[in-house]
């Protein structure tokens, strides 16, 4: 049994639990008390267990006597330790038994009043700071623990990294990081429900695996968890463990895969942050296989990293230099006899002072990644068309040329107002500049990315649809998507043209255009044979090296006026 005091403000008043047999004992504390707390009263200790299991929730701090009938207040402390929730309740001990001090505050115990009781006033106080203590660690918890997992958040977790690099400045550690291959279409699939019980499940497992390895753990985002831990651990075994019961509940396991991408014997000189982007670019070389994986960062990471961290250091002395030189590659009109040039591709290409002439497919994804691929791109847009009025104020005539819109343009807001703004201050018209936008781009946030493109095409621009074949649309929402030419990806007309000598698939995406009744482009074009199957399947345009390869302006220029000469 248990009694209680309280008044009209209970509801605002802290709970406090004094658990002692003696009624005498109960009577001095609760009185000193009961003005300033909500009070429930114990007297064996079975009962207390069972209160404070049940209070767990509620009660801001417990006085415990050690001495009591059923089970004695140590045995309760140790049961407490394995009671999830009663960790955050800060429980005082009161005993005449001063030899106790030591292994009651080993066992949970975070303060000790002994026997006969000092001045209340003191216990008050002492009751009081306690309180606010607990108070305060239990709201930085909330502020350093990720709600979903339990584990660390982000900021929180480098600052104990540090700290732990500061006591063991000797120690080698590993940066890990973890996380689940195509998170978002398990959470499409099956709902965030699901997915959050993945993460929570992730989060346990690998709390409890690294506290026994003496690291930490924290949840970066969405589905990435970073550790921090010392070198020697067994990585399969802990990847092993973060897998642990996520398989339980008979959604189909293959879906459930995890990646781990490992920076051994981190060096210290570098700030925590770049660590773990080490770990992650390991974690990313796994990013199509199968089955759970791990990836190690070692010396080639390491170069390619120094590499990639000089193009974006050198990019904007690039640009304010002119050191991205656009290049062009014709398109031919293959509909007549002999083939007519049409137009062209604007194509970047970098001539670094140092480095020499860097390929696109070095600097465009490290752009794409990081958010320079829009000031490029406008770039490349503001050169073509200044371009493109050379050529015409030069001869005359020109031919429309078509520059790559990335997914992240198609997000700017104003990037319809840019563009026709480039176009009206070279006095071109908006179909002289046509616009690429590749497949995939419209998979994202299609609706979105539809409006912008019908509002670049009500200002006159064209659009093709670059990279056609290696995304994801249907034939239905082909139907739907603004485009005015299809580009048939490079890859298609190389697998067509091997030893099989199979042309269904350029066949099939050749019917695909004329049900939409918009012409196809071909790239990639080598060989004559190429270029009469693709003339026989009804292909409109190509281009590639069979005509030629992508050319300064003053070579491009060869070709326009070649072009108007044979008018």
């Amino acid at each position: 049994m248990y009694t209680t005091s309280q008044n009209k403000d209970s509801d605002k008043r802290k709970l406090i639990l004094i658990a002692d047999d003696e009624k005498i004992n109960r009577s001095i504390l609760g009185s000193a008390l009961s003005d300033d707390y909500d009070v429930i009263y114990t007297t064996d200790g079975a009962e207390t267990l069972n209160m404070i299991k049940e209070k767990k929730d509620d009660l801001a701090l417990v006085l415990l006597d050690l001495i009591m009938p059923g089970m004695n207040g140590l045995d309760i402390l140790k049961e407490l330790q394995n009671t999830e929730g009663a960790q955050n309740i800060p429980i005082i001990v009161l005993t005449s038994d001063h030899d106790a001090e030591v292994e009651s505050l080993s066992i949970g115990a975070v303060d000790f009043i002994p026997k006969p009781y000092p001045s209340m006033r003191v216990i008050r106080a002492r009751i009081k700071r306690t309180i606010e203590l607990f108070e305060d660690r239990h709201l930085l918890s909330s502020m350093e623990r990720d709600a979903l997992t339990g584990v660390y958040k982000k900021d929180f977790f480098f600052k104990y990294a540090d700290l732990y690099d500061q006591k063991h400045p000797d120690k080698d550690m590993d940066a890990v990081i973890i996380d689940i291959s195509h998170f978002h279409i398990i959470n499409e699939r099956f709902g965030s429900a699901y997915g959050n019980r993945i993460l929570r499940t992730i989060g346990e497992n690998l709390h409890d695996a690294i506290q026994v390895l003496d690291g930490i753990v924290c949840r970066k985002e969405a589905d990435t968890f970073m550790i921090y831990c010392p070198h020697g651990t067994d990585y399969n075994q802990l990847l092993k463990t973060a897998s642990e019961g996520l398989y339980d509940d008979g959604k189909p396991s293959n879906r459930i895969r995890l990646r781990m991408g490992i920076y051994m014997c981190v060096d210290k000189s570098i700030d925590m942050s770049r660590r773990f982007d080490r770990a992650k670019l390991a974690a990313d070389t796994k990013r199509n296989i199968a089955a759970d994986s791990i990836g190690v960062y070692d010396d080639a990471f390491s170069e390619a990293e120094l590499y990639k961290e000089k193009l974006i250091e050198d990019f904007h002395d690039a640009i304010e230099t002119k050191q991205f030189e656009v290049f062009y590659q014709p398109k031919f009109d293959i509909t007549k006899e002999p083939p007519v040039l049409s137009s062209a591709e604007a194509l970047v290409r970098w001539n670094h002072p140092t480095l020499g002439l860097i390929s696109p497919s070095e600097f465009v994804p490290l752009f794409e990644e990081n958010g320079l691929i829009n000031e490029l791109d406008r770039y490349v847009w503001q050169t073509a068309a200044d371009q493109l009025k050379a050529f015409k104020d030069k001869l005359g005539t020109a031919v429309p040329v078509s520059v790559n819109v990335s997914r992240i343009d198609l997000f700017d807001p104003d990037i319809a107002d840019t563009l026709e703004r480039i176009v009206k201050n070279n006095g071109l018209d908006p179909h002289e500049l046509m616009l690429e936008i590749t497949e995939s781009a419209y998979a994202d946030d299609s609706e979105r990315i539809i409006k912008t493109v019908n509002e670049l095409r009500d200002k006159g621009f064209k659009i093709e649809m670059d990279d056609f074949g290696t995304g994801y649309s249907s034939l239905n929402s082909l139907s739907t998507l603004p485009i005015d030419v299809l580009k048939m990806d490079m890859s298609f007309l190389k697998t067509a043209f091997q030893k099989r000598k199979d042309t269904r698939i350029l066949e099939f995406i050749v019917d695909i255009a004329n049900y939409l009744s918009v012409p196809v482009i071909a790239e990639g074009v080598e060989t004559l044979e190429q270029l009469e199957a693709l003339k026989e399947l009804g292909c409109d345009l190509v281009q590639g090296y069979y005509f030629s390869k992508p050319i300064p302006a003053n070579e491009f220029e060869k070709f326009l006026t070649n072009s108007k000469t044979n008018d």
